[in-house]
């Protein structure tokens, strides 16, 4: 016989454990299954081996919510830290501030380099490509063809396994912040004259452009771990290792089934009326039950996905950066985390380091397919050529492999989440996606939260009083009068997609 709930939520992620949170404070039964035996906090999770704590894919806490900053620190009050943000470049042996400042870039390229640069600015600003196509074009208006062969190309297509040339426009539009040259230039005078993180009256903060962010000490799972141990006091259920395997909806009763298996092989079966899933959109569709029309648009769903190496080395090497833009294509490594500048407390040892070398891929190729030890290799003889510590310095080392980091934004994604969100509000009632990997929309953790946040008070009120679709990288949302109407200043925030 199966469990009832009020609601049965899918992954034990940001959007998932906040779901529960809210449901189970406002006295809701609740249920949440997680795949993984161990981990609680998805993609956000912190990683531990032999006391050293790893931050998958780095987590600056900050946000222009303060619904979520308010909730952050009811769930997490005594454990954040205030760290500065530093973010470097490193290209030809050199290291550039990121982002560009555009004195130290001109001066560390040379003489001859930066006038080459800046002749190829300056024609780019003669001869501007009108209503630029792809990221390329974009980026070349912005700062000329040299710089963005410098700056932007490799990295870019090490990230997303794609060509400049085959990415949208739109992409460098939102993601650079409208940058350029000049803007680097101007932004190199006046920032000795700004205060840390703050904006000048009347403006907003640019995230690309904060320059300090809180953390919770030992990473950004602490936080989730702190949030699953409060839906339990709450009167929530998490069980782990529980891995998706199909659901369903009565039409007469209105309640969902979900069914799960245990690592071990054994069922386990759950009903509510609400099911709330931050599953892949792919592994969501295929459970559901009968099969969706939309199925075929399910498939075609693409992931970009990465693993990190980390190496523990017995160094003095000291630097402060979070994290570094490996530029260089002479290797394959993308960015090199430094978990002790994200808290010392990540690195239990005085006297040791532990840099994060990330590699971005696809689930299945060559990077993803290859041995630990084989990957330990690498990265050494990448970071030997980087320089920032020896690899005969590197006494231990660990590999941690993340699938579906990323969704990926191809020419024909938006037409197949589109058919997929019209047919689950119209045939699938009581069926909620929240999250990056749950709406396929490459969001950062506070956004993944406020989808939740918004999708329970929808649940609560019992009827759609926010659209979470509309949540985005600059929205702010506000219910007005007794009607639920809201606004939200759209600023979708968006991935590498074909040009059109």
């Amino acid at each position: 016989m199966s469990d009832i709930f009020d609601a049965v939520i899918i992954g034990a992620g940001p959007a998932g454990l906040t779901a529960a949170y809210q449901l189970t404070k406002e006295g809701r039964r609740v249920l949440v299954i997680e795949q993984d035996e161990t981990f609680v906090g998805g993609i956000s999770r912190t990683v531990s081996y032999k006391d050293y704590l790893f931050d998958i894919g780095g987590h600056r806490f900050f946000s222009k919510s303060k619904e979520v900053v308010d909730l952050w620190d009811e769930i997490l009050p005594d454990d954040f830290i205030d760290r500065p943000r530093l973010s470097r470049i490193f290209y030809g042996d050199k290291f550039y501030s990121y982002p560009l400042n555009g004195f130290e870039a001109l001066r560390n390229l040379g003489i001859f380099e930066s006038a080459l640069c800046m002749l190829s600015y300056g024609f780019a600003q003669l001869r501007p490509i009108k209503n630029p196509r792809t990221f390329h074009e974009w980026v070349r208006n912005q700062f000329g063809e040299r710089l963005f062969s410098i700056f932007f190309k490799t990295y870019t297509e090490k990230v997303w396994g794609m060509s400049c040339d085959d990415i949208s426009a739109d992409w460098a539009a939102q993601r650079i912040k409208g940058l350029s040259l000049g803007s680097a230039v101007i932004n190199s005078l006046i920032r000795p004259f700004r205060r840390k993180g703050a904006a000048r009256p009347g403006q907003p903060v640019i995230k690309t452009l904060i320059e300090s962010f809180r953390y919770p000490r030992k990473g950004p799972g602490m936080l989730w771990e702190a949030c699953a141990r409060k839906v339990t006091a709450q009167g929530g259920v998490i069980v782990m290792g529980h891995r998706l395997e199909s659901l369903s909806r009565n039409e007469t009763t209105g309640q969902w089934t979900v069914n799960a298996v245990t690592a071990s092989g054994e069922a386990a079966s759950f009903c509510a009326p609400h099911v709330i899933s931050s599953a892949p959109i792919t592994q969501l569709m295929a459970a559901l039950g009968p099969s969706p029309v939309t199925l075929p648009h399910a498939r075609a769903l693409k992931y970009r996905d990465f693993l990190t190496v980390a190496l523990i080395a017995k160094s003095s090497a000291s630097f402060p950066d979070n994290w570094i833009y490996i530029h260089d294509p002479a290797v394959k490594v993308g960015r090199v985390q430094n978990f002790r500048s994200w808290s010392p407390e990540l690195v239990p040892q005085e006297g040791m380091t532990c840099l994060g070398l990330e590699y971005f891929c696809f689930e299945g190729d060559g990077l993803w397919a290859a041995s630990d030890e084989e990957l330990v290799a690498l990265a050494k003889r990448e970071i030997d050529h980087i320089g920032l510590i020896r690899s005969d310095e590197v006494v231990d080392a660990c590999v941690v492999r993340q699938a579906k980091a990323y969704p990926v934004y191809d020419d024909a994604y938006r037409t197949h989440v589109d058919a997929i969100r019209g047919e689950l509000a119209e045939s699938y009632p009581g069926l909620h996606l929240v999250g990056r990997n749950g709406m396929h929309k490459y969001n950062n953790q506070d956004h993944a939260m406020m989808t939740a946040m918004l999708t329970v008070r929808n649940i609560l009120a019992g009827e759609a009083l926010y659209d979470i679709w509309d949540v985005n990288e600059d929205a702010e949302y506000h219910e007005g009068g007794t009607s639920g109407e809201r606004e939200a200043l759209r600023s979708e925030r968006m991935v590498p997609r074909k040009a059109a």
